[in-house]
């Protein structure tokens, strides 16, 4: 076998061997993800032992964290955060209880001791930020309901995780107190927001304009930008994916934000590349062969378990199960902290390396299979929709879902989000009577225009339009880039008989080229909207 010595040597043979097992991963349609983890597990000391160093792939891995954080936080504005507080705070600290507790009480029957038992449940109620949010961003589903939702749970987790290492340093034994430690933290928190709040008012937007008459400068700061705030986050005992994602939305009030958005994507799934390979290296299976039952049962556990407590939770604060299912699929894993987690455990004493090992196993069963359950959610749903109904509260004929009064709507905009709430208002400032449709009920109660009428409704629900009052409207313009509810809503508005027109957003011009064979009269990019109009603001800059 030849010699790999050299850095350079290193990440050389990773990247042609990461290369090779993508190219056959998508020849047999499987996801990359589990191919660069895959890939990972080779190249590593379990494997072929290439990367015996691994402290500059790391680095690269964190970047890749950095920057995909700060893309999610440039799509989504403070808005849309503050709607999801309550189910996402909710469902975040449901879910760590219930996998925690549960979770203790299998790993004891399971015949593990106590302190390991403890160990492998806080293990398990971690789920993978990182893997979450790239396979949201590959879907576009950053944010859908659900999309925003999960990434408010991800939040709720790395706060817990803060909580979680103060005190385990605590037991430790370092001489802190767990008060002082605990409040330290809230007031460095609190200083850390307001100093962001502080350059989002009165620095960033004059500096973005200046960089962005250089856009190789612009995009350089954004890089900058979110590893500092990565650094940062992590250096005041904060996950650097907080840091990073506060980045993004620090500049999510910009014009510039899509631009951004869209120069960084490339250099953001490269370096990502070194995040799951970097993951599958650091998989070590000490003592696996006695560990294979305890890790399957724990394995179904976070994969039934997870996402059953999101799955109440949500349908009891008024979301329908769709976005229940959905999310839950988001946290039916356990994620890469845990296996830092186990090392940590490791390293003071408090386990051996048998329970490192199930943690380990447990966090490929579960990251490969959710993996697979998040790209097939919707073939999932179809299939268990007839009993996922007893998580989900009969809301949508709830008075409280129906504001507003006014003249018959001349246009019907689903989706009242990051690209329809702006549409409403225009439409509400020229005079034109709108009705809006929106699945998120809590986007619901914090709408605040009155002169916007709004009505709880899932475009995917063929019974949908029938209910609405078309007979004025114009246009129906959905603001949504699900292809597939996108054409369930064409679909309706042919079985009804609407005679208007109807304005649908895609992802992309194959999806766009579906929509338009299924009927749609105008097909929205919306990332291409975008670039046009900052393409246009730096010409007149």
């Amino acid at each position: 076998m030849p010699s790999f010595e050299s850095v350079f040597h290193q990440i050389a043979a990773v990247l042609f061997l990461a290369a090779a097992v993508g190219v056959a991963a998508r020849r047999l349609r499987q996801p990359l993800i589990v191919a660069f983890i895959l890939t990972g597990l080779l190249v590593g000391p379990s494997g072929l032992g290439i990367v015996r160093g691994q402290e500059e792939i790391t680095v690269l891995a964190d970047i890749g964290i950095a920057l995909l954080l700060f893309v999610v936080g440039l799509k989504l504005d403070l808005h849309l955060i503050r709607s999801v507080g309550p189910v996402a705070l909710a469902a975040g600290l449901g879910q760590v209880a219930f996998t925690s507790v549960i979770g203790f009480g299998i790993a004891l029957v399971l015949g593990l001791s106590t302190t390991a038992a403890a160990y492998v449940a806080v293990a398990l109620t971690f789920s993978s930020t990182i893997i979450i949010v790239k396979l949201l961003s590959d879907k576009g589903e950053v944010e859908a309901p659900h999309g925003r939702i999960a990434m408010g749970i991800l939040i709720v987790q790395d706060l817990v995780v803060v909580v979680i290492m103060i005190v385990l340093s605590a037991f430790g034994g370092d001489g802190g107190s767990l008060a002082v430690d605990l409040g330290r933290v809230l007031l460095v928190g609190a200083a850390f927001l307001a100093a962001i709040a502080v350059l989002m008012r009165w620095i960033l937007p004059p500096l973005l304009h200046r960089l962005a008459q250089t856009p190789e400068l612009l995009v350089l700061f954004a890089v900058a930008w979110a590893v500092a705030l990565a650094a940062a986050g992590d250096a005041l005992d904060f996950s650097e994916e907080v840091g990073a994602f506060l980045a993004g939305v620090s500049l999510a009030s910009t014009q510039y934000r899509s631009a951004i958005s869209a120069r960084l994507v490339s250099l953001r799934d490269f370096l990502l590349l070194f995040f799951f390979i970097d993951l599958g290296a650091r998989l070590e299976f000490t003592g696996v062969q006695s560990q294979v039952v305890p890790a399957l049962v724990l394995s179904l556990f976070v994969l039934v378990g997870n996402p059953v407590i999101v799955m109440a939770i949500t349908g009891f604060m008024g979301y329908p199960s769709k976005i229940g299912f959905r999310t839950g699929l988001t946290v039916a894993q356990i994620s890469e902290f845990s296996l830092i987690f186990a090392a940590l455990g490791l390293d003071l004493g408090h386990i051996d390396e048998e329970a490192v090992g199930l943690i380990t196993t447990v966090g490929l069963i579960t990251i490969a299979l959710s993996t697979y359950a998040i790209l097939g959610a919707d073939g999932l749903y179809r299939r268990l929709e007839p009993v996922l109904g007893v998580f989900e509260r009969n809301r949508s004929k709830d008075a409280d879902f129906e504001v507003g009064t006014g003249p018959p709507p001349e246009v019907v905009l689903v989706g009242l989000g990051r690209s329809g709430r702006p549409l409403a208002e225009r439409f509400s400032e020229a005079g034109i009577a709108v009705l809006a449709v929106e699945i998120d009920p809590e986007l619901l109660h914090t709408w605040a225009d009155d002169d916007v009428r709004t009505t709880y409704g899932d475009i995917e629900d063929p019974e949908l339009l029938g209910s609405l009052p078309l007979d004025a409207a114009r246009w129906i313009i959905s603001t949504t880039a699900d292809t597939t509810a996108n054409l369930a809503l064409l679909h309706a508005a042919q079985h009804h008989g609407f005679e208007g027109r109807v304005a649908v957003s895609a992802h992309g011009p194959e999806d766009g080229r579906r929509l338009e064979e299924a009927g749609a009269d105008l097909v929205l990019l919306p990332f291409d909207i975008a670039a046009d109009h900052v393409i246009e603001d730096l010409r007149r800059s």
